[in-house]
């Protein structure tokens, strides 16, 4: 399961990740409004878990943009404000459910489990670019029918960029695709990761599907013999 968790409480957030973690649950990380809708809208996830009380947008506002573009993908919200009529708000912003804070961890993580059952955005079950194939469920990839072994980092950066094909992604873009918050755009993890990926999915086979557009990023494209 992967998810996305809204919350600019940043000590709070890592430890909800790390204990996610242990459960098998990937959990991205937005600290503003702002990001939590971008990050929502580019990317597909199993729930979304939103905070009510953000620095920028409310997490209220925050459902309200996403639902108009995503009416699918559950929300559970997150808050401390516990009157009935601050859930009802909640509710007809477009959220699934509610939870309030504190709560114990075993009570989010079978709200996320039951939400997750309800279905959300459909995945692609095999994205292809070119002779590249990648498989965002068994973490598969292969070019021209050859197995290509990644990290799993390499995987998830590679993965973004599939989704995106064609389209120039800034290193802060992809910092906020395939890492979080917590690394800044301007440390050179994209560029080490985008040399990892290139040594195993073009070097090898003679190709040059990463491209590098200079003085913007990246980009993935279709580069077949």
């Amino acid at each position: 399961m992967r998810i996305l968790l809204v919350e600019d409480h940043l000590k709070l957030a890592r430890l909800l990740q790390k204990g996610l973690r242990e459960e098998k649950i990937v959990a991205d990380l937005a600290a503003t409004g702002a990001d939590g809708v971008w990050m929502a809208t580019e990317q597909p996830y199993d729930v979304l878990v939103l905070d009510v009380m953000l620095p920028d947008v409310d997490g209220l506002e925050v459902c309200r943009r996403i639902r108009a573009v995503d009416p699918r993908t559950p929300v559970l919200m997150l808050t401390a404000l516990g009157a009935v009529p601050d859930r009802i708000a909640g509710l007809d912003a477009g959220a699934d459910d509610y939870l309030m804070k504190p709560f114990a961890f075993d009570e989010l993580l079978a709200r996320l489990r039951a939400l997750a059952r309800r279905g959300g955005v459909p995945r692609a079950t095999e994205l292809r670019v070119g002779d590249l194939c990648l498989d965002p469920v068994t973490r598969r990839v292969s070019r021209a029918g050859t197995t290509i072994s990644l990290t799993g980092q390499e995987f998830t950066l590679l993965e973004a960029m599939a989704r995106r094909v064609g389209e120039v992604l800034t290193r802060e873009q992809l910092v906020h695709l395939a890492w979080d918050i917590a690394y800044e755009a301007r440390s050179n993890v994209v560029d080490v990761c985008v040399k990892g990926l290139r040594d195993r999915i073009d070097r090898p086979f003679g190709r040059r599907s990463l491209e590098t557009v200079r003085g913007l990023g990246y980009r993935l494209v279709a580069d077949e013999p």
